[in-house]
């Protein structure tokens, strides 16, 4: 039979493949190589810069025709696999960036194969993302009836909770009216120590950056509780609307949790709202003896986290709760007559997470975190928590004992940042330039991926131990590893020649 146009129905395409047994045989490899791959990970580089044929390989011209996919496998074998980000290594320790798990990278497979939209109505993976959220409330001692949404990390989830808090505290219609119907500043306040999205998500919230309070910290890196009273009353007196406090839990540089007991009650006195950054501090509550160190977490109107940092779930896993369901779902509901909701049918269902963020078209990341905790059971996960906070503290004690280092923060979680100082002679400048190359010789050397920070103007040594497969031997090869390079750096005069200007040969 013809169609309209005259084309045999037989000729019509599709992306299934044309030999099924082929494709699964190809699938069955990727697994089996993709398991061995996670299996020996120790024994390979933890990095290693793009090399010029990979470059070249991956610079193609668009393909008209079909390759294959045998080859496209093959490709991404050859110019991809060998040169990971490294968080995957037992001895990545960059940022704040989880580890990832053979089931995660398994239940992504079976994700991408249901490829739901979960933005909502009645099908099986709307109710998953239901239940982990559930979960979520219950292991950070969050109210059951308040809302939440998966998302794709701690920056999404901050903006989403700052967008409800703007427009739940703003006095007017923001949704209508825009920031422009505000009669002063809309005021945020928050450390000098929270994170960057937090600036990014005041200034795409139309306030401006001069909205955001910056508020000094006290020797351990905790928000200055008195110093934000003042610039809280300070604002009111200059006709400012302050609206909401941010607090750390814990902060992305040194892991120092503000007093987030002390913030949720000047917000409840200040009529503000209280929003909880805890990117991954806020997980430390799954072991009881850190728990504690998180009292008022759960006093928070909105609480961010990310469960790809340190519950290990692959890569993008985000979460923002919000204590008021019906603020939340007001700040983002828009309903066009086709996306009406039905009593019966596929448009049903009770929650549709579109109307409680920006995205309409949504992944099923739920799946992940779903089999996963099925999988370790949330116990567990407290235990290996408890394990990087440990194994922060040995790195600390080696730190504190190797002479040619130099403890430059407190270790109150999973956080270690240290230098080089050699033989103490040397000057800041000096000092910072050591510090900057030998980061990057530990990395280029594949001996440990740490990041480079800044600490009081210091440059810092960053190791931010979020990964289960960390054994206290990489803690004691990188203090090793650091002793020798800084000894080679410090002969060889890096500091010297880079405060005089000149940029020595490292290679």
């Amino acid at each position: 039979m013809a169609n309209p146009k005259g084309t045999s129905m037989t000729d019509e395409l599709s992306l299934d493949p044309e030999n099924w047994d082929a494709m699964r045989a190809l699938g069955h490899r990727m697994v089996d190589e993709m398991m061995t791959s996670l299996e020996t990970v120790r024994e390979r580089p933890i990095w290693q810069s793009v090399s010029e044929a990979a470059r070249e390989g991956l610079d193609q011209p668009l393909p008209r025709g079909p390759e294959g996919a045998a080859k496209a496998y093959d490709d991404f074998v050859r110019h991809v696999l060998p040169y990971p980000m490294g968080n995957i290594h037992p001895r990545f320790w960059g940022w704040v960036i989880g580890t990832g798990t053979p089931l995660g990278a398994l239940a992504e497979m079976l994700a991408a194969t249901m490829n739901p939209n979960v933005g909502g109505g009645d099908h099986g993976a709307t109710w998953v993302e239901a239940q982990v959220l559930a979960w979520c409330r219950e292991m950070l001692g969050y109210p059951a009836d308040s809302s939440g949404l998966l998302v794709s990390g701690g920056s999404m989830a901050n903006l989403v909770g700052l967008a409800v808090a703007r427009n739940a505290t703003a006095g007017f219609d923001v949704r209508k009216e825009g920031v422009a119907g505000a009669s002063g500043r809309l005021m945020v306040y928050g450390s000098v120590e929270i994170h960057s999205s937090i600036q990014k998500a005041v200034e795409l919230l139309g306030l401006g950056s001069d909205s955001l309070r910056l508020i000094p910290v006290n020797d351990a890196f905790e928000i200055d509780v008195a110093a934000l009273e003042a610039a809280i009353a300070a604002d009111r007196g200059a006709g400012h609307r302050p609206i909401c406090i941010v607090g750390s839990a814990a902060t992305v540089n040194t892991g120092a949790f503000d007093d987030l007991d002390a913030l949720a009650e000047i917000a409840r006195r200040e009529g503000m709202w209280y929003h909880v950054d805890g990117a991954f501090g806020a997980l430390a509550a799954l072991d009881p003896d850190l728990r504690p160190r998180l009292r008022g977490m759960e006093r928070a109107d909105s609480l961010a986290f990310d469960l790809h940092k340190w519950m290990y779930i692959p890569y993008e896993a985000g979460c923002i709760l919000v204590r008021d369901a019906e603020a939340h779902r007001n700040a983002f509901t828009l309903t066009p007559g086709y996306l009406v909701r039905a009593a019966r049918g596929l448009s049903a269902g009770e929650v549709w997470a579109s109307e409680y963020g920006i995205q309409l078209s949504r992944g099923f990341k739920a799946l992940k975190i779903w089999m996963s905790i099925k999988e370790h059971g949330i116990d567990r996960y407290g235990a290996l928590v408890r394990q990087n906070v440990e194994q922060a503290q040995y790195l600390e004690a080696l730190v504190r004992g190797t002479p040619a280092l130099e403890l430059l923060a407190p270790v109150p979680l999973n956080i270690v940042c240290f230098r080089y100082r050699g033989d103490g002679t040397h000057t800041e400048p000096q000092l910072d330039a050591m510090t900057a190359e030998l980061l990057v010789r530990l990395q280029e050397e594949a001996v440990a991926i740490p990041s480079l920070t800044s600490v009081r103007g210091r440059k810092a040594i960053r190791v931010a131990i979020t990964n289960h497969r960390t054994r206290r031997e990489d803690l004691d090869l990188l203090v090793r590893e650091a002793v020798r390079i800084g000894g080679q750096l410090e002969g060889a005069g890096i500091g010297s020649l880079a405060e005089a200007g000149g940029a020595p040969a490292t290679h």
